[in-house]
């Protein structure tokens, strides 16, 4: 395991906050989405002393784009060239995700919209393996339009920022995720008590992405609790992945799933999409959650999993190691290394429950991210 060691932009923005006591000016950021947790959490808890305040327009509305958009933020109207000559509301563009369908080609005219009105773009590069495609092309083709032409590049490790550089030359400011749970719920979960059970192992079937591949990961778990009989392999899928009516009904995983089931190999539970109350309360449940992934770059999921003391076992692919502390596996693509799986989940039971995150230090966190970000935006329009 590699424990995240402190950011270097984040102390500095700090101080940079501290040495200047005057009023903080708004800026008004259209962000690409604005309602996804990682976004709210860019917000400070309170107002930060001599930062500016950000203010993030609402997504509007893809079916009334004249109107903000309650929870449907797709497809992002912001990325409509028309959009942001029509809108001159904001000052800062910042892309976080949601351009997955538009082409190069549209890219570059949403971009050629934003040199043409004056406004900066910032790009975090969240993905340099997109987790929804197959054929990692149009992404690669996508990144080559956004990551040299945009005014500032984040990203969340310092893995992710050299591959950045060898890529494309550029530098990105290395900023962590902040928490995902909400402080009251983490509050809440820590207190309590948990009760002597069997080491709980859980995988999640969630409407699979392209990089998503559980079978071969729960085939696994389930020959390791055979032989250690005080470990339970939790699997928690979506209907539509594991019932036959569901869009993205997956024959021979439900098939297995339901077999190993009834012989008791493992505890399966089918489900609609869990609300947040109750994803939270499950991976609470859980001492280890398994990340099944091929390919990918960050984890939102391993972040929740940090604050609610749940240890995450991940593969080797992407830079969850340098997210966070992970029990790592060696699997990149199609290449999976079972012996290295089995290792990691014996270090997780032999390593204990582990604590989550202190919400003090969350908080710390999340400020220093936030003054990171508003100092950024405000240098840009410097």
């Amino acid at each position: 395991m590699r424990n995240r060691e402190p950011i270097g932009p984040i102390r500095s923005a700090l101080l940079e906050r501290d040495r200047d006591p005057r009023t903080p000016r708004s800026i008004r950021v259209a962000s690409v989405p604005a309602d996804h947790v990682y976004v709210h959490h860019l917000a400070p808890v309170d107002e930060l002393p001599g930062v500016p305040v950000i203010e993030r327009l609402a997504d509007p509305d893809p079916d009334d784009p004249l109107r903000p958009a309650q929870s449907k933020w797709w497809p992002p109207v912001m990325l409509e060239p028309d959009w942001v000559r029509e809108h001159p509301e904001f000052d800062v563009m910042h892309l976080q995700f949601g351009f997955d369908a538009r082409t190069p080609e549209q890219v570059q005219e949403w971009i050629d919209a934003l040199r043409e009105t004056g406004r900066p773009l910032v790009y975090t590069v969240h993905d340099l393996r997109n987790p929804h495609h197959l054929d990692r092309r149009l992404h690669d083709a996508q990144l080559d339009v956004i990551v040299p032409q945009a005014d500032a590049l984040v990203t969340l490790t310092r893995g992710a920022a050299a591959e950045i550089r060898e890529r494309w030359g550029c530098d990105a400011h290395v900023l962590p995720h902040p928490h995902v749970v909400d402080f009251a719920t983490m509050a809440d979960l820590a207190e309590r008590s948990r009760p002597a059970r069997p080491f709980r192992v859980g995988v999640h079937v969630k409407s699979l992405r392209a990089s998503m591949d559980p079978l071969p990961v729960i085939r696994v778990l389930c020959d390791l609790a055979e032989r250690m009989p005080d470990w339970v392999v939790q699997v928690n899928g979506h209907r539509d992945v594991l019932e036959p009516r569901g869009d993205r009904y997956d024959a021979e995983l439900a098939d297995f799933l339901q077999t190993a089931a009834a012989r008791g190999a493992l505890d399966l539970r089918i489900h609609d999409f869990l609300s947040d109350a109750e994803l939270w309360e499950y991976l609470a449940s859980l001492d280890v959650s398994v990340l099944p992934y091929r390919f990918g770059t960050h984890s939102g999921w391993l972040e929740a999993c940090r604050d609610l003391g749940t240890a995450v076992v991940a593969p080797n692919c992407g830079y969850f190691s340098d997210q966070g502390p992970v029990f790592a596996y060696e699997r990149v693509e199609d290449s999976f290394d079972t012996a290295s799986l089995e290792r990691a989940l014996q270090r997780a039971h032999d390593a204990g429950r582990r604590e989550p995150l202190s919400i003090r230090a969350r908080r710390t966190e999340r400020e220093g991210v936030a003054a990171a970000h508003a100092l950024l935006y405000e240098r840009l329009l410097r």
